[in-house]
Formats: C-alpha cells, structure tokens, sequence
C-alpha cells in the first residue's frame, strides 16, 4: 500500500482516461509479435520462423488489414544464425520481415554496448528502453517509446526492460548504465502513458516489456508493473519464455513463448483486445525475400561449423527444465568435466569446476557432434578463470545459486568434482542482498544445501577449494556475487581458454571424438529433495 500510495497522484491523472481509447476504430489494425526469437529465425520443425511471420504479415495486409509488427526482446543472440555475426544477420532478417519497433533484452547487451549500438543503427525499426539511463548524459540509452499511425489509430509504444539485466550478462556490457527498478520504473511508466494520452492524444498505449512474470524478479516483473499502473492497453511480456493470454485488469498481457515456437496475432473483437497464437503448422507460407537472406545467411554459419568434432550414441540434456536449470543433467556433467579437464591440463592441480545451467543453451542430439552444436551449446564465449575459496564460501555459493530450486534458474550450478544434496523442503532465508539486485547471501548457508564431497574427499568448509569457473560468474553474474568479494575468493588466474573451446578440446582430445556410455545418465552429483 505504501509503494501504491507513493503514485497515486499519476494514477489519479490516469484513471480519467481508462476507457478513452474505446472511441477509436480498432477492427481493421492487427498488431503481430514476437519475444524471445534468440535467432531461431529459419522454419523448421516446431519452429514458425521470420519467412513465415513476414509471410502472415503481408497476407494479412493484403486483406485489407493495418499490421504492426513487434517483437519484445532476445532477439540477437543464442542460435548460430545470431551468433555467428553478432545479432547483424538477425538486424537483416527483421528489417525484411517488416518490424517497426523492438524492445532491447538482457540478451542485446551479451556483445557489449558497442555491438548492440552497431546492431540499432542498422535496424530499420527503432529500438526502445525506456528505463535504461546512461550515467553520462542522464538519458535512455535508446528511445522511451515510438508513436505509429495504423490508419486511423495512433499508437504509443513504450518498451521496458527487466532489471535482471546487470546479473544476467558480464558487468562491462552493461557498465555506465542505470536501470530503473521498482518504484522508480512504476513511477516512469506512468508519467509516459500519461504523456502519451495527454500530449500525443494516442488511441492505444502498448508497452513491449522484456521482464516477465517469474518469483526471482519480484518487484520488477511485468505483474508488479501492471498491479501499479493505469492506462496500458497491451503488454506484450518477455523474458521468461512462457505463453500469456490473459486480462491483467483491463490489460490484455500476451507473449508468444520463445523461438517463434507461435507467432502472436492481436487484435479487437467483441470491444476488447484478443490474443490468438498462431503455433507452428497453422499458417506454412513464408516470404521469399526473407527466406532467401535466412537461407544465405545460415550458409555463412554451416560452411563454418558444420565440421564433425565428436559423436554421440544419445541424447545430452540441454534443456531448461527439466534439465540445466533444475537439476543435474547428463550435459551439465560433460560440460563442466571438460571445465575441469581444460583447467587441469594449463593451471595443474584443481578440485572442481561449477557452470550455471543458464549458460548451457541447447541440447545435443544422438548422432555426430559439430562445432556448430558446441558453440550453440556454450554461446557465450566466457574465459574459464581458476579462483579458491574456502570451503564455507563455495556453500555460500551453493547455497544462493540454488535459493530457488526446484524452480528452474538460470543460476543452478552444474558441477564436476563435487557432491551436494538441496533440501527444497527447507525454505530459503534470504540474508543480505547481493549487488546485482535479484539475488541474496543465504542468511543460513547449510540450511538446505549439503556438501557431501569436493574432489572425491568428504567436504571440510575450513579447507581451500580450488574452482574452475567462468569470467561471467567471477565477476558476480546471476548469484554468484561472493565470487566478487577479494576477502572470499582468492588468487583468480586465467586459465587462457573459453568455455566453448574447452568444451571442444574434452571431446576431440580426451575423450577421441567419442563420447562415452558414462554420460548415458547423470552421475549423481547433485540431488534434489523435494
């Protein structure tokens, strides 16, 4: 109630003008979306792709109907398509398929900000965040909104990210930025919906929000938003991958899920906003223009990683959950084993390597393994580092990168060489908050964690620990924040090699291009109580 009464003067304002876009004439726009696309841009099974969402664009235009075309962030980075040139195969793809507005994600800064400032000057559609502040000048690093005229209706387009950002990617990618959070993103996005029907007179007010809906973001999801502010006819959600159609009080919220898996299709009917998600098989057109530069563009990518470095008899589990992100997986013990290896044939002797499930991007099929599979796999690119910690730190580390298992996060440590059991059934008694604002120290550690071995020896949290990990995670991304305190971890020391190429170097070196019936099932590393 506090925080609500804190803006209740703008709400005030707002609550006059709910209602007032119901006098525009809707029947004839569509407004088309996409989130989370993470450059799976090529149709193939269970995939639409953008030849297809071109393709429905333009059938619906030749019907005679006013099309928008949107998409709500996570667009550059993840499939080798994106990868391969940075997100600028994906600006491309995009400014052919027709799209006229995006809101950055978490996963736009993964190149770095000049990198994602190349990328927005060669988008034909205007990138938006509007509570991403630069230090320097006091001003959104990209556009706060949009306006666009769809016959007779003016639209107001407002674009938010999550403020999960600055533990979601390396600190430098997002260094000099400010993102606005809680009361203060609240506080902005009503004075822009207010200045959009006030000033601009729009008819509708859309938000892209790439923040969505899960409990680690609490107070900055797009649920907290909307309880607070008034006025927002649509918001097109992001972020956490999942399907929404839904009335958030007189809100339609809508996100398509991820991978252009479903295409989102909205549009009046009955006097209010409807949803339709065209999944793929429901409309199998595509646009020949925008196949041809997917497909010339893909050729660029399988020239170079369609070498074969290793096979496999099975499947190894990439998958977000069930899998890297909840629990052990058979792929998680082979990635982090060829942490450990590569770390222990340049720094000599280490105990154990940790990778979070969120870094771990794709599942490999049974059959041959290409470097194209390992790069989707391992996109990052992050150095492999060596630090020691006590081993009272490495609990707290366990601890707080577990804090919300058996719910699925980014976070979950993968390991080699260790042993541990979560108790899931014990509640996490968060302690003092760590930097990156979406994580906190355990206020128990041991309290639900177990250290049962480190390096094949009963655990000792007296004892020093040596650990292979990542760049991203020695410098505090996702939960891993003790590894920033010079009074925890010591003696950091590159190991000269990044994670994917590691990865590569286990399977052709060590394990002879084939990998063993040992990874046919987990190793029992980890154990979940639930």
């Amino acid at each position: 109630m506090k925080l609500k009464g804190k803006i209740a003067a703008l709400l005030a304002a707002s609550l006059l003008l709910c209602g007032s876009a119901l006098a525009a004439d809707f029947s004839n726009l569509v407004i088309m979306h996409t989130n989370d696309t993470h450059g799976w841009d090529r149709r193939a099974e269970g995939i639409n792709g953008m030849a297809t969402v071109a393709a429905m664009k333009k059938d619906f235009e030749s019907k005679g109907k006013d099309v928008l075309l949107v998409d709500a962030g996570d667009a550059i980075q993840d499939n080798n398509l994106a990868n391969f040139s940075k997100g600028a195969a994906v600006m491309r793809i995009m400014n052919a398929a027709g799209y006229e507005a995006m809101e950055i994600g978490n996963h736009e800064f993964d190149y770095g900000q000049a990198e994602l400032q190349k990328r927005a000057k060669e988008a034909k559609f205007p990138f938006l965040a509007s509570n991403v502040i630069v230090d320097a000048t006091g001003k959104t690093l990209f556009a706060p909104y949009v306006i666009k005229q769809k016959g007779p209706v003016k639209i107001g387009v407002i674009g938010i990210l999550t403020a999960d950002t600055p533990g979601a990617t390396m600190p430098e990618n997002v260094k000099g930025l400010t993102f606005l959070d809680d009361i203060a993103v609240m506080t902005n996005t009503q004075r822009l919906v207010d200045f959009l029907r006030w000033k601009e007179k729009v008819d509708l007010v859309v938000v892209l929000g790439h923040m969505g809906s899960q409990d680690k973001s609490t107070g900055h999801r797009a649920d907290d938003v909307l309880r607070y502010v008034e006025g927002i006819d649509i918001w097109i959600d992001g972020h956490d991958h999942l399907e929404k159609n839904h009335m958030d009080g007189k809100t339609l919220v809508a996100e398509t899920g991820c991978f252009t898996h479903n295409i989102g299709v909205i549009r009046y009917e009955d006097n209010k906003w409807t949803e339709t998600l065209s999944k793929y098989g429901d409309f199998n057109e595509e646009d020949p223009k925008v196949k041809a530069i997917i497909d010339e563009e893909q050729a660029k990518v399988d020239a170079v990683m369609a070498k074969e470095i290793a096979r496999t008899p099975f499947e190894m589990n990439g998958e977000r959950a069930p899998g890297v992100r909840t629990e052990e997986t058979n792929l998680g013990d082979l990635v982090t084993d060829a942490f450990l290896w590569q770390a222990r044939q340049k720094m000599g002797h280490v105990d154990a390597a940790i990778a979070n499930g969120g870094g771990i991007r794709r599942t490999i099929s049974a059959g041959a393994i290409t470097l194209g599979d390992a790069a989707g796999v391992l996109p990052y690119r992050n150095h492999l580092v060596v630090v020691t910690v006590k081993g009272s730190v490495l609990l707290e580390i366990l601890e707080a990168s577990t804090a919300f298992a058996p719910d699925p996060v980014g976070a979950f440590p993968q390991v080699a060489g260790i042993r541990y059991t979560v108790n899931t059934t014990v509640p996490y008694e968060k302690g003092t908050a760590y930097k990156n604002g979406t994580y906190s120290a355990p206020a128990k550690p041991g309290a639900r964690v177990t250290i049962h071995e480190v390096a094949g020896k009963p655990f000792n949290p007296a004892a020093d620990y040596t650990l292979c990990v990542t760049n991203f995670l020695i410098t505090g991304g996702d939960s891993y924040s003790a590894f920033t305190d010079p009074e925890k971890a010591k003696n950091i020391r590159s190991v000269g090699v990044v994670d994917c190429d590691a990865f590569v170097n286990y399977l052709s070196k060590e394990l002879k291009g084939r990998v063993p019936d040992t990874y046919r099932a987990t190793q029992g590393r980890i154990t979940i109580l639930k």
